[in-house]
């Protein structure tokens, strides 16, 4: 290998060249000083068939500089140039990647453009991670662009579309892609990016291959990889549903025939609730929840009762429990949501009403705490001893322990409790509590507020 001063008028793009048939590159960063020393790192070039001339296989941003310079006036420009030995186009192309890699990063669509160029002169993506010190995963998904419409790639090297859409249009069909970029080039519509794209496409929450419960390799329906990412996707949320439906029931026969009396599904839209239930082992009468969720996963809550049946089991009335359980009952779940409804709204109503009851039922909530309401007390606590135990006989502290004891003592609770604010009722829960606010004077409340 040997450099060689090379006229401007005897080179030429080669059509190897990475950067070849695209507009003439940006050069105002390097003009200045080739204009000032000329080209000092030499380009890569090729003969090509007119004797003593060559073409360019790296340097294009260069060679177009040398030619601005030659345009305003430098006189006897030449280039130093490394002549390549006659090669394949597959070698000069990898030769012009490197260098181009090195000096600018080039585009992701002209890197697509360079490496199925690379594909079609028969290197694999192995060749091709191993040239440029890539994983083959990043390889693969350069060459994914590969499946997008030319328009999408050309808004993508315009920077019109972000990378986060282009990684979802990959996943699309043919159709997709031009039904969204029908929707991108309407001045009036709205074409959906990111991850609102991804349900686009998927009709609603993406369901990740993650979720399935079942076999995939036994699954007859589509799935879609995801190159940028560790997932794939279901691209029929119906098929994927009638698999996984399949499966749950399956388990559920299975939790059934293991002994546990019964087996409860929380369908996708309702939550399971752990604070309205309590833990119960299999022999005490505990289920299993088999917990659904909208993007397909499934969670599965064993040995599990409600509060009231385990409240019922408490009290050793299980077998009562049991019994009043097998009657039908005398309204339906409808009715009964019904009733409960326009219950909670007349009561609603008339705390509105009535100032001082709905003072009494905020304090209760506050004091025992509900699944709508809970207070928590700050720790008068430090990791210094000496400062912890300096709070605890300040003389402020003293005086909020007074008052703490008079409220406890005015509510009938422990006067040890270490809190008013308890989080729950010792005794007669917070229905007890709020009868017990009715007889106090608008007066007092306002001090166990206080």
């Amino acid at each position: 290998m040997h450099i060689d001063q090379i006229p401007l008028d005897r080179l030429s793009v080669s059509k190897a060249n990475m950067r070849a048939g695209k507009k003439p590159p940006d050069v105002s960063d390097i003009l200045p000083s080739i204009i000032k020393r000329g080209v000092i790192s030499p380009l890569f070039v090729r003969p090509n068939c007119n004797a003593g001339h060559f073409e360019i296989v790296a340097g294009k941003r260069r060679y177009f500089a040398s030619l601005e310079a030659a345009r305003q006036g430098k006189d006897g420009v030449t280039l130093p140039c490394i002549t390549l030995d006659e090669g394949d186009d597959a070698e000069a192309l990898e030769v012009s990647m490197i260098e181009n890699m090195l000096r600018q990063n080039p585009d992701q669509v002209t890197q697509w453009e360079s490496y199925t160029r690379l594909v079609k002169e028969g290197r694999s993506v192995e060749d091709i991670a191993a040239t440029f010190a890539l994983t083959e995963l990043q390889v693969k998904r350069i060459l994914a662009l590969g499946n997008l419409l030319p328009r999408i790639r050309e808004a993508f090297r315009a920077e019109e579309i972000d990378a986060a859409t282009v990684k979802h249009l990959t996943l699309a069909t043919k159709a997709q892609q031009k039904a969204w970029l029908a929707l991108f080039e309407d001045a009036d519509g709205y074409a959906p990016r990111g991850s609102q794209l991804k349900a686009w496409l998927f009709g609603g929450a993406s369901i990740a291959t993650c979720a399935a419960l079942f076999d995939l390799a036994a699954f007859e329906g589509q799935i879609v990889k995801d190159l940028f990412g560790d997932e794939g996707y279901f691209a029929d949320a119906d098929q994927f549903w009638a698999a996984q439906s399949a499966e749950i029931e399956r388990r559920k026969a299975a939790y059934l025939e293991d002994g546990w009396s019964a087996v409860e599904i929380v369908p996708a839209g309702v939550y399971f609730q752990t604070w309205e239930h309590e833990k119960s082992p299999k022999r005490k009468g505990g289920r299993v929840y088999i917990d659904v969720n909208a993007k397909g996963e499934v969670a599965f809550h064993e040995g599990y009762l409600t509060r009231k049946e385990a409240r019922r089991q408490g009290e050793g009335g299980s077998e009562a429990a049991k019994q009043s359980a097998s009657v039908r009952p005398e309204i339906t779940s409808a009715m009964t949501s019904y009733i409960d409804l326009h219950r909670h709204a007349a009561v609603r109503s008339a705390l509105a009403a009535n100032s001082g009851v709905a003072l009494r039922v905020m304090v209760a909530h506050a004091i025992c705490g509900s699944p709508l309401w809970g207070v928590r007390v700050q720790d008068q606590r430090s990791r210094n001893e000496a400062v912890t135990e300096s709070i605890e006989t300040s003389i402020a502290e003293a005086g909020f322990d007074e008052r703490r004891r008079a409220v406890l003592a005015v509510l009938d609770f422990d006067p040890d409790e270490a809190s008013v604010a308890l989080g729950h009722e010792p005794r007669n829960g917070v229905s007890g509590l709020f009868q017990r606010l009715l007889e106090l004077p608008d007066a007092v409340v306002m001090e166990v507020l206080g």
